[in-house]
């Protein structure tokens, strides 16, 4: 599993960050979009096992006349 230290930071040069993104590189999208849905779930606070669901009461659907 992935943690995330929220109290750490660390001044990067180009070079060192460009670096950092090669480490992802050999990850398959699978797994970079696991990392990914793991960052959201901390950074919005929900459970990754039970994520809230979407408000469809939001969204309204209009007939689209030609």
């Amino acid at each position: 599993m992935y943690k995330l230290d929220r109290n750490s930071f660390k001044i990067q040069t180009f070079e060192e960050a460009a670096s950092y993104t090669n480490e992802y590189k050999h990850l398959s999208i699978n797994e970079r979009l696991r990392i990914a849905f793991y960052l959201n779930s901390v950074a919005f606070h929900f459970d990754i096992n039970h994520p809230p669901k979407m408000d469809r009461t939001v969204f309204e659907m209009r007939k689209h006349e030609s």
